[in-house]
């Protein structure tokens, strides 16, 4: 069969784009209710270290997206989609034959090297066919289809760990890897014209950094979301910890983990109506602000039950900080590419590589300070919120019009 080479409609594109971004997230979500299984089955002495199961992920995941965006500027999304489902697949192998906790760390940051290529060359396409808020809404549309697997992934690992064993669960990637990598190259056209790629070459690379960083958008808007995103990061790092060891929630814990993920979507698809009408700094002003206030004001609530507030409370707060969250995932991105169209892969490699550089020594202090409670995460929420409030205003200089 020939690849196809007509552009395909932008609900099949949405889909498409979802499920390959969703990648990141599955190989994250997956795991979380089998951590501790998995702990005890590598030799992790301390509870809290299986944590880096996660976070190594996101470790390759920025190290790769450094080299993606760059390098699909140069020869091409498609070839770097390809290369980068390859690696991935190469690190679950890895993992599934993982006799020691190191060995299964280095499977892990392959699959993040490896998964950073569609996760990020994806945002690159969508910048090649639109821009401002169009793209916003792109990506609030393809975050609330991509939304769908953080809501079932803990379920799928638990029934995955439960009927085979944890290592089943990097088969069950690596299918999913080649029904992506197959759906797009036949279906999804190559966007970027020969005529309009860059030479590849590190002085290259190095001076569109150099310009990217000369755009007080780009740069502000990184930092932002790389500072509210090392709190949400901390919260993957330790939920399986605070739903089946704050409030024992047993095997309800992807039921709970699920709901809290579809408020995420709900606010993407509510994004996605808004964003044309209201533009996305003010949407995403006012989300970071609901973020900040009511996790500054529910961790008044925190202390005073010692750090483990009723579970109802904890529910309520959670459900509509990811409703903010839901709200600043696409517009972030969008708002910081805003001015990177020109170099749409190294742009995205940018925002992304260095949003998530920052947000993992966020996310491993909000992680590695579980101590039975859930004042870390709440605490990380406000003051992180708060800081990125500060960037943000100083990038617009006060004016959200």
């Amino acid at each position: 069969m020939r690849p196809n080479t007509k552009p395909i409609s932008t609900n099949e594109l949405i889909v498409l784009l979802a499920m390959m971004i969703s990648i990141v997230a599955l190989s994250t979500d997956i795991m979380l209710a089998a951590l501790d299984i998995m702990g005890r089955d590598l030799g992790v002495a301390n509870l809290n270290d299986t944590q880096f199961i996660i976070s190594f992920l996101f470790l390759g995941f920025a190290a790769g997206q450094v080299v993606a965006g760059p390098v699909s500027d140069s020869f091409g999304r498609k070839p770097v989609i390809y290369i980068g489902y390859a690696i991935f697949i190469f690190g679950c192998i890895l993992s599934i034959f993982a006799t020691n906790y190191a060995i299964m760390l280095v499977g892990r940051i392959l699959q993040g090297l490896g998964a950073a290529c569609p996760r990020i060359v994806s945002i690159a396409l969508i910048r090649d066919g639109y821009e401002g808020r169009a793209m916003a809404r792109i990506m609030s549309i393809v975050m609330a289809v991509f939304i769908v697997v953080p809501a079932v992934a803990p379920a799928i690992g638990q029934g995955i760990t439960a009927f085979y064993n944890w290592r089943a669960m990097f088969t069950f990637l690596m299918i999913m890897a080649v029904i992506s990598v197959t759906w797009f190259a036949l279906r999804q056209p190559e966007t970027l014209a020969v005529d309009q790629r860059r030479k590849f070459s590190l002085s290259n690379t190095w001076s569109g950094i150099v310009e990217a960083c000369q755009y007080r958008r780009a740069i502000g808007y990184t930092v932002a979301a790389g500072l509210i995103f090392g709190a949400f990061l901390g919260y993957l790092s330790s939920a399986q910890q605070i739903f089946q060891i704050s409030y024992t929630t047993g095997n309800y814990f992807p039921l709970y983990f699920g709901a809290a993920s579809l408020a995420i979507g709900a606010s993407s698809i509510l994004n996605s109506r808004l964003v044309m009408r209201f533009g996305m700094r003010l949407l995403t002003h006012r989300a970071l602000i609901g973020t900040t206030v009511m996790s500054t004001i529910f961790l008044i609530l925190v202390v005073t039950f010692d750090g483990v507030p009723p579970f109802w409370s904890f529910m309520l707060w959670l459900l509509a900080n990811f409703f903010c969250m839901g709200i600043m995932f696409g517009n972030f991105n969008a708002l910081a590419m805003e001015p990177l169209g020109h170099m749409a892969g190294l742009g995205a490699a940018f925002v992304g590589s260095l949003s998530t550089f920052i947000s993992l020594p966020l996310a491993w202090l909000v992680g590695s300070s579980f101590d039975g409670g859930v004042t870390p995460l709440v605490g990380g929420f406000a003051f992180f919120g708060f800081c990125s409030l500060v960037v943000m205003y100083w990038t617009e200089r006060g004016s959200l019009r």
